[in-house]
């Protein structure tokens, strides 16, 4: 009997919030995709999302090859154990799905196994390039569709039950299947994980709305978000103005112009990030989060912030300055706001991460006392540090309920964010559309500067990462 391998995954980007799933089926023998499915469902959670991939790889699968036994592989642990009978299904948007996913294939013959998310990319890229369609009011596609490659993957149809026909009817079907108009947080307070590089996204003044046809050269892999979740990238024309002299764009920034509304040019909520300035732990690269000692600005971490105060005031742009409630951040704002003549209103969702056990330690130090934990930390962002930390995944949504108030509030108007590593590496991550793994590879010094705009339809902008400028005059 022929078997066959699904994986499939789902995720919703605001959980609830739009939402996509993706799904392939591969010949375990050697790998090669045989179909592939994906579609936008709109607002969903991340369960949903990832039970819609489980039905629609077992609907693939079946127009494959009715006969055969199927092997799904998926990241959901949940999904995995509920399927598996070992779970009981008690929410009740699950129950109907899971109905459906037993219906789609015959149970008996199909078996489930979690696996690591880092196993599971092809189906996580078909579910952002499903959102990312869906956000541009399109159906989701197959990348490659040359004439070679249809040749090569899309036969003639053959009598039903001909796996090789069946493969042809699954892609041809898969290709316009998209339902029509879904983690995280960064490195430690001073990166206790090595950095990879500055990453300067997009420094084209934060002070004023962008240049239509300008924006991000090279962004990392897009999950943009449509409006209302304000969890996008900049809008699609930004990235697709006069293509640069040297090497072509990236293939995911040229395609057609999206079918969908024009995006919203009107003077956007801009908000400037700052990190707060140095406490004692910063230097020595130690966890600071929310849940440690609240340490205050050290003697370098004051002159930081009157630096920054300076270079702010300076520009004239800011009208509003927000902090986190803790004591390293309020003391830089006060220090900001009491150089533009500004209160300070505290908004609790930027707070820093709390990191557990781990709250005071450095990463040298985690890694040999929980180096099990350490390690699920690195590959997961749904794992939380030791003694009940916060995932960077509860940290995203945090943030980013937090971001959708500040923006509704503010709109039009350029906002101060005085916030930590985590929360600000989060905004910024949303904002490109980048994936959770992102936040390891961002640099964010102490009083750094970063700015992200954000428009009314749910679009955003980043503008600057990591302006340190200010500290070296």
């Amino acid at each position: 009997m022929r078997e066959l391998v699904v994986e499939a995954d789902g995720g919703s980007r605001g959980n609830p919030g739009p939402a996509g799933y993706g799904a392939v089926v591969l010949d375990p023998a050697t790998g090669e995709t045989l179909a592939e499915a994906a579609g936008y469902i709109g607002v969903a959670t991340n369960n949903v999302a990832e039970y819609k991939g489980l039905i629609a790889g077992l609907r693939a699968a079946l127009d494959l090859a009715p006969d055969a036994t199927v092997r799904v592989r998926m990241d959901s642990k949940l999904v995995v154990e509920q399927m598996s009978g070992r779970w009981k299904i008690k929410h009740p948007d699950m129950k109907p799905l899971a109905a459906e996913a037993a219906r789609a294939f015959p149970a008996d013959r199909v078996s489930y196994e979690w696996i690591p998310r880092e196993r599971n990319k092809h189906a996580d890229r078909l579910a952002n390039e499903a959102m990312d369609a869906g956000r541009r009011g399109e159906q989701w596609s197959p990348r490659d569709t040359s004439a070679a490659h249809n040749a090569a993957t899309l036969p003639p149809e053959g009598p039903p039950g001909d796996a090789k026909a069946g493969a042809a009817r699954a892609r041809a079907a898969l290709t316009t299947a998209a339902t029509p108009p879904p983690t995280t947080g960064a490195a430690p307070e001073g990166p206790a994980v090595p950095a990879v590089g500055n990453r300067s996204a997009g420094r084209n003044g934060w002070a004023q709305p962008p240049v239509p046809g300008t924006g991000l050269q090279d962004p990392p892999a897009a999950e943009p978000a449509p409006a209302p979740a304000l969890a996008g990238p900049a809008p699609a024309p930004a990235l697709a103005g006069p293509a640069p002299a040297g090497p072509a764009p990236a293939p995911a920034l040229a395609g057609p112009a999206p079918t969908g509304p024009a995006p919203d040019m009107a003077a956007p909520a801009t908000f400037v990030l700052l990190r707060h300035g140095e406490t004692a732990l910063t230097p020595e690269k130690r966890f600071s989060g929310s849940g440690g000692s609240d340490p205050e600005l050290s003697e370098a971490g004051r002159r930081q912030a009157a630096a920054v105060a300076d270079a702010l005031a300076a520009r004239g742009t800011v009208q509003h300055v927000v902090s986190s409630p803790l004591a390293r951040c309020r003391q830089t704002a006060e220090a900001v706001a009491a150089r533009l003549g500004l209160d300070v209103v505290v908004e609790p969702g930027l707070r820093e991460t709390d990191f557990g056990a781990w709250e005071g330690l450095t990463f040298a130090e985690v890694r040999a006392r929980y180096p099990e934990d350490m390690d699920a930390w690195l590959a997961s962002p749904k794992a939380a540090p030791t003694g009940g930390g916060e995932s960077f995944a509860t940290v995203a949504r945090r943030v980013a309920s937090a971001r959708d108030r500040l923006a509704a509030a503010h709109a039009g108007r350029t906002v101060l964010l005085v916030s930590h590593v985590t929360p600000i590496k989060t905004l910024v991550r949303l904002a490109l559309g980048a994936p959770p793994e992102s936040l390891f590879k961002m640099e964010l010094s102490a009083a750094s500067l970063s700015a992200v705009a954000y428009y009314a339809d749910g679009n955003a902008s980043v503008r600057l990462l990591n302006d340190t400028s200010h500290l070296r005059r």
